[in-house]
């Protein structure tokens, strides 16, 4: 009998994760597969954010922190918010949670009622429309294809906009594309949403380090929208920390303490090491940062030339994050022996299978035409993977 609750049957299960375990089943089977679908920077954490986490071991932070996070790594967040984004925030403003991940579903869920809408511009990452699902609300996709580099426009916000919104989640730099929203871009988003004091801003920055245009630019710096927007970051991607799970929001104290509310009952605060640890990341050297930056920005060079050689690509440059998001429709309904492909994902399948490289389909990102490639892997690695996919690739007729 099933008993499971019709709120977790109406979830889609993880594409990105699925994927991941397809290819370590066949690792483990003793294939040669390179792994480009994990979201995931391919760095060890940085040696200093690693000492400070054994010193907290041994000064003993192995209690209960307080929900929204200790007072130390909340105020090293405001420094940072004010050093490196121009925006002032207070610690009651700062709440900290078990990774970017959570955050957002906090804000979501403390947000959100029944029948709600939140908008989300597609390509989007896979989580946002099942997390306002799981708040019972209506995702409302607004879709920006590769012509317009995956950023959607003013007119396309405004005419998502009805009295039912309650919220726009914006993820930039972007997962899955790797776009970048310039300054202007995000006024031009602005100057609609002023209009429709209503609706909340979910920013997702987690990628903000991870940029190849010079300088992050938050919605949030607009005076406007600074009241209505809760940016999303953490030292996950930055800082080579995924695995350390912190996490956090600013935003209006309103709505943080009612994220503290919510957590409360759930979690409580995140791992007292790890808040050591990502203390020790906001406040000591940024030196690592801008060395996985410039190879990060090395890496994506080589796959968007490597990618561009490949027939049947459409590929455009991202300015961010560390995924390439090719168009790669023109091989569907093409065939290599009985299989015939139908869609991303089962072009991402075929090219598991058949060239041992593991890519995400588009259709789980909101984006069917398209497949996600992760270039946090090396240069070597680059290099082999996008040779074996134009060899597979060559075999559909």
């Amino acid at each position: 009998m099933n008993q499971l609750s019709d709120r977790l049957n109406s979830l889609s299960p993880s594409a990105t994760l699925a994927m991941s375990q397809k290819s370590n089943e066949l690792k483990a089977q003793g294939v040669d597969v390179i792994n480009l679908s994990v979201g995931e920077p391919d760095f060890n954490t940085p040696d200093h954010i690693k000492e400070a986490a054994k010193k907290a071991i041994d000064d003993n932070f192995s209690r209960y922190s307080p929900v929204p996070g200790y007072p130390a790594l909340r105020n090293a967040i405001v420094e940072k918010l004010k050093k490196e984004n121009g925006l002032e925030y207070t610690a009651a403003q700062i709440s900290c949670a078990n990774g970017a991940k959570q955050s957002v579903c906090n804000a979501i869920m403390v947000l959100v009622n029944p029948g709600e809408e939140v908008i989300v511009p597609a390509p989007y990452w896979v989580s946002y429309p099942e997390m306002v699902k799981l708040a019972e609300g209506t995702p409302v996709i607004v879709s920006a294809g590769i012509e317009q580099d995956f950023k959607i426009t003013p007119e396309q916000l405004e005419a998502a906009i009805t009295l039912k919104t309650k919220a726009l989640i914006l993820c930039s730099p972007s997962n899955p594309t790797g776009s970048v929203y310039t300054k202007e871009e995000l006024a031009g988003l602005a100057a609609v949403l002023a209009k429709h004091p209503q609706v909340i801003v979910i920013a997702d920055e987690i990628y903000e380090h991870i940029n190849y245009i010079g300088k992050h630019e938050s919605i949030a710096q607009f005076p406007e929208m600074k009241e209505r927007t809760v940016i999303v970051n953490g030292v996950s991607k930055a800082y080579a920390m995924t695995g350390w799970r912190i996490g956090f929001i600013a935003g209006p104290e309103w709505l943080v303490k009612a994220c503290n509310k919510l957590q409360g009952q759930y979690t409580s605060g995140p791992c007292s090491v790890s808040q050591k640890a990502a203390e020790a990341a906001y406040t000591g050297t940024q030196e690592p940062v801008k060395e996985m930056q410039k190879a990060f920005q090395r890496r994506r060079d080589l796959i968007v030339k490597l990618a561009k050689e490949v027939p049947g690509f459409e590929v455009n440059v991202p300015q961010g994050a560390f995924y390439l998001f090719p168009k790669c429709d023109s091989f569907f309904g093409k065939s290599c022996g009985e299989r015939t492909i139908k869609d991303s994902d089962d072009l991402a399948l075929y090219l598991l299978e058949e060239a041992h490289v593991a890519c995400v389909g588009g259709a789980s990102f909101g984006a069917p035409d398209c497949i996600r490639m992760s270039y946090a892997t090396s240069d070597e690695n680059i290099e082999k993977s996008i040779c074996r996919i134009k060899e597979a690739l060559a075999k559909l007729k």
